[in-house]
């Protein structure tokens, strides 16, 4: 075996170990909701804005580092209290931190709300966007080392295929396929339309991150997942695929899943908060 293709295989034996022991925490977490679901949430809000501060060389342990990341830390606080109007609030008032600073942390906060939201409808909202998101993710990876051919954005992320992106958007179709089929609300049809636009989100997440190091000239947000970087590194689909699932669940009542949302009532919703 060449030395390629053997550091190939120990990296992807690493970020599969990894990956494992990241789900079986975030599974139990969300399976018993409340508040080991709620610690896990701030633990991925607050490590996020540290690693975007460090990302534009703001020490997390300086006073403006600290705050940047007390800031994210409020915003989960009013959304755990039930205030989920003042995300906005958060968002804006960023803009003492700078421009690319706010803009992250208006992607943390919306998606850290967006988490805690789709968990009131209970566990199988958040694993259907986590499964598809993760599916999607993985199976990309795989598939465009496998296939390899043109690139999705070698601009952007010069290892990103678009067979890679055609495998990750099946494996996600399936996966929402079986999550919904085994709910008590299957809505294959719906199931299928939201699984598709999560996973199509999920990678533009994904892209977005790339962009943003590869402007900054790092390889990763972190070292804090072995075989995967940083915290950002791994949920850069989730924090874009999450809001994008709240907005489908606020076009369906309760206990009806996100997915069993009706397309024309989405659109809606859509142009309603657009003009707002």
């Amino acid at each position: 075996m060449s030395a390629e293709k053997s550091n190939a295989w120990r990296d992807l034996k690493v970020r599969t170990l990894s990956g494992i022991m990241l789900g079986a925490v975030g599974a139990f977490c969300i399976w018993a909701g409340d508040w080991p679901y709620k610690i896990m949430v701030a633990a991925m809000t607050a490590g996020m804005a540290a690693e975007a501060a460090t990302l534009f060389k703001v020490s997390p342990r300086s006073w403006r580092g600290g705050l940047y990341v007390l800031w994210a830390a409020c915003a989960w606080i009013a959304a755990v209290t039930g205030h989920w109007n003042a995300f906005p609030l958060f968002c804006l008032s960023s803009l003492i931190f700078g421009l690319p600073l706010c803009a992250i942390m208006c992607v943390i906060v919306v998606a850290c709300n967006a988490l805690l939201w789709l968990r009131l409808g209970g566990a199988l909202p958040v694993l259907f966007v986590i499964g598809v998101v993760v599916a999607s993710d993985s199976c990309a990876y795989l598939t465009g080392r496998m296939l390899g051919g043109p690139k999705l954005a070698p601009r952007i992320s010069p290892g990103k295929t678009w067979s890679g992106s055609a495998g990750g958007l099946l494996a996600a179709l399936l996966t929402g396929f079986l999550i919904a089929s085994a709910s008590d609300y299957p809505a294959t049809g719906s199931a299928l339309f939201c699984a598709g636009v999560l996973a199509v989100v999920g990678q533009i997440g994904d892209l977005a991150e790339s962009g943003v190091k590869r402007k900054i000239g790092v390889k990763d947000s972190g070292s804090i997942l072995p075989g995967h970087g940083g915290l950002l590194d791994r949920f850069d689909g989730l924090i874009f695929a999450a809001p994008a699932a709240a907005l489908f669940s606020l076009c369906v009542t309760l206990p009806r899943p996100f997915w069993t949302a009706d397309l024309h009532a989405v659109l809606t919703a859509l142009t309603t908060i657009l003009h707002m």
